[in-house]
C-alpha cells in the first residue's frame, strides 16, 4: 500500500458510490436525502417554491394612505375656512368701530383658503409616498422640505405686502394650512403600513 498525499495535484479519487460525481449534481441541484432504487444515486429534491419577489417601495396599505391624505386634506380645508373666517370676522368688528381704521386683511375669501389647505393636504401627501420610494430617511426629508415651505408661505407675505395687515393675515392662514399637513400626512403614513 502506498501513501498518497492529499495535497497532490495529480490525486484522483477512488471510483466508489462516495467519490462518483452524479450529472445532476454538476447541474447544481439540491438532493433529497434517499438514493434511486435501481441506480443508487442520490434523487433530486423537490422543487421548492420561490419566495414572490420582494417588493419595492413602502409596504403601505394604498386605500389606507389614500383615505388618511383625503381626511388631512377635509382637516386641513376645514382649519383654513375657520381661522379665515375668523380673521374677517374680527377685521370687519375692528372696521365696524372705526377706532383702528379699515381692516381688510384677506384677499381672498373663506372657500379660498379651505380649497388651497385641502390641494396641500393631497400634494403632501403626493411628495411623502414619492419620498417613500426614493429617499433613504423619506421623513427627515419631507419635515424639512415641509417645514421650510411653511416658513416661506409665513414670511413671503409679511415681507412683501403693503398693508402689514394683509401680511398678519396671509401669514396666520398659511401657517394653519402648514401645520396639520406637516404633522398629519407622516401620522396617516405610519398608520397605513401593513401588518405582517
Amino acid at each position: 500500500m502506498t501513501y498518497r498525499d492529499p495535497r497532490d495535484p495529480n490525486r484522483q479519487n477512488p471510483q466508489t458510490r462516495a467519490y462518483t460525481q452524479n450529472q445532476a449534481y454538476t447541474q447544481g441541484q439540491a438532493y433529497s436525502g434517499y438514493p434511486d432504487e435501481q441506480t443508487g444515486a442520490y434523487r433530486p429534491a423537490p422543487q421548492q417554491s420561490k419566495r414572490p419577489a420582494a417588493r419595492r417601495g413602502p409596504d403601505i396599505d394604498p386605500v389606507l394612505f389614500s383615505g388618511g391624505v383625503l381626511a388631512t386634506g377635509v382637516v386641513t380645508g376645514l382649519a383654513a375656512w375657520l381661522v379665515a373666517w375668523i380673521v374677517r370676522t374680527v377685521s370687519n368688528k375692528v372696521t365696524e368701530s372705526g377706532q383702528l381704521g379699515i381692516w381688510n386683511p384677506l384677499d381672498q375669501s373663506e372657500y379660498w383658503f379651505a380649497l388651497v389647505g385641502f390641494l396641500t393636504a393631497l400634494f403632501a401627501g403626493a411628495l411623502w409616498y414619492v419620498l417613500q420610494l426614493a429617499t433613504p430617511a423619506p421623513d427627515a426629508f419631507y419635515r424639512w422640505i415641509v417645514g421650510l415651505l411653511i416658513a416661506a408661505a409665513v414670511i413671503i407675505p409679511l415681507a412683501a405686502s403693503e398693508e402689514i395687515s394683509k401680511g398678519i393675515g396671509t401669514a396666520i392662514l398659511h401657517l394653519c394650512i402648514g401645520v396639520p399637513v406637516l404633522i398629519l400626512i407622516p401620522t396617516m403614513g405610519s398608520h397605513s403600513r401593513r401588518r405582517n
